[in-house]
C-alpha cells in the first residue's frame, strides 16, 4: 500500500534539490528569464555533481531516472526511481522550472530513453542529453497524428519532417524524435529514434520567444534525408496493429508524473511566498476554522492549498504505481490533468493576492505564473489529458471516443 509519506531513503535526495533551488536555482532566475536564450553557465557544476549522484546510484535532482524495474516480484511496496525524480523534480521546481528544463542530460528525451531503451542503448544513450522531438507544425496534443517519416534503408533509417517547440532542443546533444514508419498503418507503425546533433540532415531551424521558462530553449528542428543507424530506434521495430503504439506511449506513462511534479513544486513556490505576505499583512491563516468563516483572502488560499494537496497526492500515486510495476496511464493522466491545470490557477491566484507586488517583478511570483502556463501544456493539454481518462474509464478506444 502507497505511504503518503516522504521515503525516508529520499530524505537527503529531497533536501539536496531544496538546498539548490534555493541557493543555485532561485538567484540566477530572473537573470536568465531576462536574457532569453543565453544559457544559464552556473548549472554546468551542478549538472556534473549530478552526473556524480547519479553514477553513485544516489539519484538526481532532473528528470532522469525513470526506467521501469522489472525485480523479482517479491516487493510488495516499492518506492523507486519513479517517486525518487518525482519528490526531487518537485523540490527543484520550488526553485525555477526553466532552470531545471535547461539542466545537461536531464531532459525528458533522457526521460524517454530510460522508459523504453533496450539495456545496450542504455549504455550507449544513457550520457546523452537528449530533448523529445513529438509536435509538429501539423499537429499539437494528438501524437498519433506524426507525419515524420523513417524509412528503413539498408542498415539505416531515413527520416524527413519538421519537429517544432523541442525543449533544450538547441542545447542538446541528442533528440528523441517520433516518426511513422508507414502513414497507412497509423497510430501502429509510430516509433522513436535517437538521433544525435551533428548527424547530416538535421539543422536546428529556429529558437522560439516565449511567454515564460525563458532560460529553456525551444527550438525548430527539420530532418532532410537524417540517416540513423537502426539501432538507434528504441523499442521494437515491429509495426503491432493490436499494441498499437503502447511502447511509444509507455514514455508519457512515465514523464507525465514528472511534468505533474514541475507544476506542483511551482505552485507551492507560489504558495509559500502568498503565505508569508498574507501573515505580514496581519491575515492570520486556521486550519481548523471554516473557510467561510476566515477573511476572503485566507479562505482563497485555504482553497489553493487544497487544490495543491490533490495534486500532489495524484502525482505520488502515478510514481509509485510505476514503481511497482503497475499500470499507470489512467493515473498519469490524472496526475497531469490535476496538476496542469492546478498549478496555473494557483499561481495566477497568488499574483492577485498579493496585488501590485505580485505583478511586479519585486517577487518571482509573475514569472512562476508565467512559467507554470507550458506545464498544462506540453506532455499533452490539459483536454487531451481528459479525453485520455474518459477513455480510460468508459473503456473506449480511440476510435470510438475522440
Amino acid at each position: 500500500m502507497i505511504s503518503l509519506e516522504t521515503p525516508k531513503k529520499f530524505g537527503m535526495l529531497v533536501n539536496q534539490a531544496h538546498q539548490v533551488s534555493l541557493e543555485i536555482f532561485r538567484p540566477i532566475s530572473r537573470k536568465y528569464d531576462r536574457a532569453e536564450h543565453e544559457y544559464p553557465k552556473e548549472l554546468d557544476a551542478l549538472a556534473a555533481l549530478i552526473d556524480g549522484m547519479n553514477d553513485g546510484g544516489e539519484g538526481g535532482t532532473g528528470a532522469r531516472g525513470v526506467r521501469r524495474d522489472p525485480g523479482d516480484g517479491s516487493a510488495t511496496n516499492r518506492n523507486g526511481t519513479n517517486m525518487s525524480s518525482v519528490l526531487s523534480v518537485m523540490e527543484a521546481c520550488w526553485g525555477d522550472v526553466a532552470m531545471v528544463l535547461s539542466m545537461p542530460r536531464q531532459g525528458l528525451g533522457d526521460a524517454a530513453i530510460a522508459s523504453v531503451a533496450n539495456d545496450e542503448q542504455l549504455e550507449r544513450f544513457g550520457k546523452l542529453w537528449a530533448s523529445m522531438a513529438i509536435t509538429e507544425p501539423g499537429f499539437g496534443s494528438d501524437s498519433s497524428a506524426v507525419s515524420t517519416t523513417a524509412v528503413l534503408d539498408g542498415d539505416e533509417y531515413v527520416i524527413n519532417g519538421e519537429k517544432i517547440y523541442v525543449t533544450a532542443g538547441g542545447r542538446s546533444n541528442a533528440v528523441v524524435v517520433w516518426a511513422t514508419l508507414d502513414k497507412s498503418k497509423g497510430r501502429a507503425a509510430i516509433k522513436s529514434f535517437v538521433v544525435e546533433k551533428g548527424t547530416p540532415g538535421m539543422e536546428v531551424v529556429r529558437l522560439e520567444h516565449k511567454l515564460g521558462i525563458r532560460a529553456s530553449d525551444t527550438a525548430t528542428i527539420i530532418f532532410t534525408d537524417c540517416r540513423v543507424p537502426k539501432e538507434n530506434m528504441l523499442g521494437s521495430p515491429d509495426i503491432n496493429d493490436d499494441q498499437g503504439f503502447a511502447g511509444a506511449m509507455q514514455t508519457f506513462d512515465n514523464t507525465r508524473p514528472l511534468v505533474a511534479g514541475m507544476a506542483v513544486g511551482c505552485a507551492r513556490a507560489a504558495l509559500d511566498v502568498t503565505q508569508d505576505l498574507l501573515k505580514e499583512a496581519g491575515i492570520e491563516l486556521d486550519w481548523d476554522k471554516p473557510a467561510l468563516s476566515q477573511p476572503a483572502a485566507a479562505a482563497a488560499y485555504l482553497q489553493m492549498e487544497a487544490d495543491w494537496e490533490a495534486a500532489y497526492l495524484l502525482t505520488l500515486e502515478a510514481a509509485w504505481m510505476a514503481d511497482n510495476r503497475k499500470p499507470n496511464s489512467l493515473q498519469a493522466s490524472m496526475a497531469k490533468a490535476k496538476a496542469g491545470r492546478v498549478g496555473t490557477e494557483i499561481t495566477l491566484r497568488c499574483v492577485e493576492l498579493a496585488g501590485a507586488l505580485g505583478y511586479s517583478e519585486e517577487s518571482l511570483l509573475e514569472k512562476w505564473a508565467r512559467d507554470s502556463k507550458i506545464l498544462d501544456i506540453f506532455e499533452g493539454t490539459q483536454q487531451i489529458q481528459q479525453l485520455i481518462i474518459a477513455r480510460r474509464l468508459l473503456g473506449k478506444s480511440s476510435s470510438e471516443l475522440k
